[in-house]
């Protein structure tokens, strides 16, 4: 018996049991359209994390004082002065560093007339610019001359300009307090809105370091240093070479632990991705249950069919047909029902993707592989699932079947 007319018959028989068939290919449906959503989801989250921590500067580093022994106790890194303005100086000069910025802050109240709002300043250089990726959008930057001179200059965020400044107007050229130093506006920065993390990019206000340090904490050290290597491929090479330059400078001996700390953004990428990928994982193996489901269905639903149809195969044997015909026969329908359940399951899970991003505006991304992936265990579910019933009605005894009732 070909293919064609094996084909046919195996229609015709599941044309006679539309809803017995519809509900067994259900199980299939939900589970490819489950994996293809939730692998969506996790990679549109991956993606998301990736472009974000891009914009904050996927090549920045952050030097901060770190934890050390004193006396048998370890200080935290708010107690300890290890950076100052002359280490600052001297990583500029390595070729490896492309922007580097010195980092002092402070919070505080912010007050504009009858406006006031809490935000934090922060004492740095305009590479800090450079290194976080944020730009001026109105007035310009602070001058090296201002840093030189400490002066009473700020560059604010548009949380705080839409919060002093809730009449619209123009924020440049107006003075500002925090606490009781007041301090010119000169410019605003573009609004770069929520991180990764959740935190808003855009409650900030940046000042000359010196005017930070001196006017506003009255210290002589710097709390970090924020710098960023010329490209990704290179930033390695630049935590060791700064990493050599600070240890020289603090004179820490071999073996000894250093008295600052040294983090990447790139350590943090993968830390992020990681955790993404692994939660996509479980997604996607949640989801993966309901196409075990679905075989499981498969097989029972070609169990009843092999049963119901006893008397049909004893005839169709006696007749000639061969076992393998018969094992073909039923092996097929459940090919039939698994492939239907898997091309139904991929429709459903694009649109239930799309529906995704529509109304809870999460952030998806639906890759290829994921579709070829779950199309393909749906049809091997069905071919393996289907196996075992098929070789059963294959193997029937003509005479036992159709004496069967």
């Amino acid at each position: 018996m070909n293919i064609a007319n094996l084909l046919k018959i195996a229609l015709k028989a599941l044309a006679n049991n539309k809803l017995r068939c519809f509900l067994t290919m259900l199980g299939i449906i939900i589970g490819v359209a489950s994996v293809i959503t939730m692998l969506a989801i996790g990679q549109g989250s991956k993606n998301s994390i990736r472009e974000q921590i891009s914009e904050m500067g996927s090549n920045m580093i952050m030097i901060h004082p770190g934890n050390m022994q004193r006396g048998g106790v370890r200080q935290s890194a708010d107690d300890m002065q290890t950076l100052t303005v002359a280490d600052y100086e001297a990583l500029r000069t390595l070729d490896d560093v492309a922007a580097i910025s010195p980092s002092v802050n402070s919070g505080g109240q912010f007050v504009n007339g009858n406006n006031n709002y809490p935000s934090t300043i922060y004492g740095i250089t305009p590479d800090y610019l450079d290194i976080r990726k944020l730009r001026v959008k109105d007035g310009a930057m602070f001058s090296d001359h201002d840093i030189h001179t400490a002066a009473k200059v700020c560059v604010l965020g548009k949380t705080v300009v839409d919060n002093l400044f809730p009449g619209g107007e123009d924020p440049v050229g107006r003075v500002v307090r925090f606490g009781r130093i007041p301090l010119t506006v000169v410019g605003v920065l573009e609004p770069k809105g929520t991180n990764s993390m959740g935190m808003d990019q855009d409650d900030v206000v940046l000042a000359p370091y010196t005017t930070v340090m001196k006017r506003i904490l009255a210290i002589d050290y710097i709390q970090g240093i924020f710098a960023s290597a010329a490209d990704e491929n290179t930033t390695d090479r630049t935590i060791e070479a700064v990493s050599d330059v600070l240890r020289t400078r603090h004179r820490i001996k071999d073996g000894a632990d250093d008295d600052f700390d040294i983090r990447s953004q790139q350590e943090l990428s993968e830390m992020m991705n990681s955790t993404s990928d692994m939660m996509t994982v479980l997604l996607a193996c949640i989801a993966g249950i309901s196409l075990l489901v679905g075989g499981i269905g498969i097989m029972n639903i070609m169990y009843v069919s092999v049963t119901e149809r006893t008397r049909e195969i004893g005839l169709r044997m006696s007749i000639g047909a061969r076992g393998a015909d018969i094992l073909a026969q039923f092996l097929i329908e459940a090919v039939i029902i698994s492939v239907s359940g898997g091309i139904i399951g991929i429709v459903t899970g694009v649109v239930a993707t799309v529906l995704v991003n529509v109304v809870a505006h999460w952030p998806v991304y639906i890759r290829l592989y994921s579709v070829v992936l779950s199309f393909a265990v749906c049809t091997a579910t069905g071919v393996f699932f289907g196996w075992y019933p098929a070789r059963k009605a294959a193997g029937l005894d003509p005479i036992e079947a159709i004496r069967y009732e």
